[in-house]
Formats: structure tokens, sequence, C-alpha cells
């Protein structure tokens, strides 16, 4: 069922992308794929019935799921918010420049400069 959700979430954030012009929105759908990539690949780890490693009060027979997936996700989340960062930082910087986000705008702009 996890699996459904985060291919509905990521079409969610495709669709943003290629239906979108103003760019801020653009940028959103694509930390909304980034969230969707991040769901789908923690649901892979998981493994019914078994506990996370971190526990420290736990029976010695206790099984554990997969801490990899769980540490390549923590990695992927600082990038994502690094990527925000950037490409709202980009983003203030084009506000500034054009007086506008819509990337057709910006397009036209740029022709008439060149």
């Amino acid at each position: 069922m996890i699996y459904y959700i985060t291919f509905i979430i990521m079409g969610i954030g495709i669709y943003g992308i290629v239906s979108q012009k103003n760019m801020f929105k653009q940028l959103i759908s694509l930390s909304i794929i980034d969230t969707a990539v991040n769901i789908f690949v923690i649901s892979l780890g998981y493994l019914e019935g078994m506990e996370a490693p971190i526990y420290s009060m736990v029976t010695p027979t206790a099984k554990f799921v997969d801490p990899l997936p769980q540490a390549l996700i923590l990695t992927a989340i600082v990038i994502g918010v690094g990527t925000l960062a950037i490409g709202s930082m980009l983003l203030v910087h084009l506000k500034e420049e054009y007086g506008c986000l819509n990337a057709d705008e910006i397009r036209a702009a740029r022709e008439v400069i060149e």
C-alpha cells in the first residue's frame, strides 16, 4: 500500500514540474519528488516483525532491519535540504534580476537582452 502512495506523491511532483511555469512551484514539486523517493527507499528497507537497530533494551535474539537504507535516507535528506536552499537562493536572485519567477517571461527577457 505504501508503494502506491509514494508513486501517487511522485506523480503529483512530476505533474507540478511539467505543468507549472512558476519556478518556485517547480522547486516545491522537486522537493515533493525527493520526499516520495525517500519514503519509497525507507519502505523498501522495512521488514515486518523486525526492530530498528537503535534499541538498547532488546532481547538478544531480536531481529533487526538493515540500517543502510536509513543511513542513506539521512544523507539524501541533507542533500535535498541543500538543493532546496541553493534553489531558493537562485530564485531570489532571479526575482531581483527579472522581477518575476515565470519561466516564459524570464526566457523572453533574456532574448531581449541578447
